[in-house]
């Protein structure tokens, strides 16, 4: 069983369309996709329409989520151009997602964590950036979670760890944000490639090898699509410039 992990596309298009060319060399098994599928200023629509035509197992994250429960006031800019570029219908389905996959016997499957979406499974706040979680709270969080692969995404930080109880969990990394820029300082706690982020775990007998890879492609559409919609600090933030020009000269 080979299965290849996709999570956190966030409308990037060109992105994911990279991780599919790669994924039809390598031939997976399955796929499975753990959330946060449009949001961002970039191809919403067309980032859906490509997912529809997979019919892959999908998780729900909390952008996925927030496009049917927030307000127009709560929005942030990047919700606020998802949800005016979707159909009804396709934010209907987002929210439909389940919470939670079970993927054959022994593969769990959450955006955050199993309870909570805005939660990452694997890192902790501190100091205002996402730190490696304890093993104590990473155990808590697992909850009863079974023996086997627990695939968990919402950070964009691209981890592999073995968790207590014979449970290896992996957040394969963001397909199509490095940061998400809507956050007052994004550069704290993501990624500072623009890589496209995936990962496929392959099972050895009764456990899981995992391969992580960070692909290459033409990046600088994102940022002009970006740029395009008024975008320019999304832009900036995903090339890893995020702090304004005074800031960065001091």
């Amino acid at each position: 069983m080979r299965l290849a992990i996709l999570s956190d596309i966030h409308g990037n298009l060109v992105a994911l369309e990279a991780v599919l060319a790669d994924l039809r060399q390598r031939s997976p098994d399955g796929m499975i996709n753990l959330g946060d599928c449009a949001t961002a200023p970039l191809w919403p629509k067309e980032t859906l329409e490509l997912l529809h035509t997979m019919d892959m197992p999908t998780v729900r994250g909390n952008h996925d989520r927030w496009l049917t429960e927030g307000t127009d006031a709560q929005f942030s800019a990047s919700e606020r151009f998802t949800r005016d570029a979707l159909s009804q219908a396709q934010i209907s389905a987002l929210h439909a997602l389940p919470p939670v996959l079970h993927f054959e016997s022994d593969i769990t499957a959450v955006h955050g964590t199993a309870s909570k979406d805005t939660e990452p499974l694997l890192e902790t706040p501190t100091d205002g950036r996402l730190a490696p979680v304890a093993e104590p709270l990473l155990t808590a969080r697992l909850g009863d979670a079974p023996e086997g692969l627990v695939l968990c995404g919402h950070s964009h930080l691209q981890r592999v760890v073995q968790g207590s109880g014979n449970r290896t969990v992996v957040n394969p990394g963001s397909v199509g944000c490095p940061r998400y820029a809507d956050n007052p300082e994004p550069w704290l706690a993501e990624p500072s490639s623009p890589h496209a982020r995936y990962a496929i775990a392959t099972r050895v007998k009764q456990a899981w090898s995992i391969e992580l890879f960070a692909l290459v492609y033409d990046w600088h559409l994102v940022v002009a699509r970006a740029r395009a919609v008024g975008r320019e600090d999304w832009g900036r933030a995903f090339l890893g410039q995020a702090r304004p020009p005074a800031a960065e000269s001091m």
